[in-house]
């Protein structure tokens, strides 16, 4: 098994990057955990309270669950994955059942930040994009899919998605091993990616016979 991290800022290409990844693959090689799937769950706040919550900052992650689940992964066993809404800031009673695979990859803004998780990881992936690139792609993702008003998102964004970017994600990427400058489009990147994922799990399977 190969565990990959893959972070980024806030609009940096991630979910694209990992998109493609998975498409080079052959079908059911890959399993994805999103770190957006373990927010902590705040049903017991108000929701005027809970639209306040600084999702950029690592206290927000139930890091010790992603952790747990990684490991279960790891020795073979089928983890239940939590799902998180945007619009009520909680956890959905339904989990995600994730099947152990060849390829894992965990996927989110502050996976890089957290030793315990970077110590599981295989291989550190970091998606770069410029600060206006990410602001753009961050007001249209959250208008869209998280019902916000263009005040709402660039207010959020001043009063914690850049402060906390500039704390705790952009130093994170100097423990990346890859860095993937212009995220998704970043073809030739993402290919050399792929090319050391396919000869990782060629050494793993060659050292296992």
């Amino acid at each position: 098994m190969l565990i990959i991290g893959i972070a980024g800022g806030t609009g940096s290409g991630k979910t694209t990057v990992v998109k493609k990844i998975v498409a080079n693959l052959p079908e059911g090689e890959v399993a994805i955990l999103s770190q957006d799937s373990y927010y902590k769950d705040n049903s017991d706040m108000p929701l005027e309270e809970r639209l306040k919550i600084n999702f950029d900052h690592p206290r927000s992650v139930e890091f010790e669950l992603l952790i747990e689940h990684l490991k279960d992964l790891k020795a073979g066993k089928t983890v239940q994955e939590p799902t998180y809404s945007y619009l009520t800031c909680t956890r959905s009673s339904k989990t995600i059942p994730v099947e152990p695979r060849d390829v894992i990859i965990v996927e989110g803004i502050l996976v890089l930040t957290n030793k315990s998780l970077r110590d599981l990881l295989d291989m550190k992936v970091f998606v770069y994009a410029d600060a206006d690139d990410r602001l753009t792609r961050v007001i249209r993702r959250d208008i869209v899919e998280r019902g916000r008003s263009v005040d709402a998102v660039l207010d959020r964004y001043a009063a914690s998605v850049k402060p906390m970017h500039e704390q705790f994600i952009e130093p994170s990427k100097s423990t990346a091993d890859i860095i993937i400058p212009q995220g998704g489009h970043n073809k030739v990147a993402i290919e050399l990616l792929t090319s050391i994922i396919e000869k990782n799990l060629k050494n793993k399977d060659a050292k296992s016979n």
